[in-house]
């Protein structure tokens, strides 16, 4: 009787271990399987900063597609801005809330669990992407449908394929894009 019970014991615990670690690993996992795959790689110092410089003098709501920890959104934050992520990583969105309720930013501070391309982004001004090279076209093609003529959008890693940027700032993986639609897109 006592070797049955360890191991049913054993059983519900290797269960209870694969079930964790099932819903640990699930929504990394899942973007890959995706059509296009959006890693979440962590923005480095440097980029936030950039992405800050490219902010300076703007005004009005902005979102960060693809918010991974929430870094961009926190710092326009305690910059004054009323700034939204949208995310699909459940975990990352979760850590990015706490982070802005530990940093004292969570009222102008919002995340998401979205797929951005179910998200319309046409309230914002302000635009913070960190894209891979297969989204941007179709990124791009979306933006110009439901942005406003007055919206500022920044690329981060990756320039977007037809527009021109007004302004360029950082170099290798910190080099962000700022484009102004009202020029960018002609």
């Amino acid at each position: 009787a006592q070797r049955r019970a360890w191991g049913l014991l054993a059983a519900g615990g290797l269960g209870a271990s694969l079930l964790a670690l099932h819903a640990v690993v699930t929504p990394f996992v899942m973007p890959a399987l995706r059509r296009v795959c959006l890693p979440f790689v962590p923005a480095t110092s440097a980029q936030i900063e950039n992405v800050l410089e490219m902010l300076r003098g703007r005004r009005g709501p902005l979102v960060d597609i693809g918010s991974g920890d929430g870094r961009i959104v926190i710092a326009a934050a305690k910059r004054g801005f009323k700034a939204v992520g949208y995310e699909l990583n459940p975990w990352l969105v979760w850590y990015s809330r706490y982070r802005a309720w530990r940093d004292g930013v969570h009222q102008n501070a919002k995340f998401y669990i979205s797929d951005l391309w179910k998200v319309s982004f046409s309230h914002y001004t302000n635009v913070v992407i960190f894209g891979v090279p297969q989204m941007m076209p179709q990124l791009e093609k979306k933006l110009e449908e439901e942005l406003q003529h007055n919206a500022r959008v920044i690329a981060c890693r990756f320039p977007f394929p037809c527009w021109i940027p007004d302004h360029t700032t950082g170099e290798g993986i910190d080099t962000v894009w700022a484009y102004d639609l009202k020029t960018s897109m002609g």
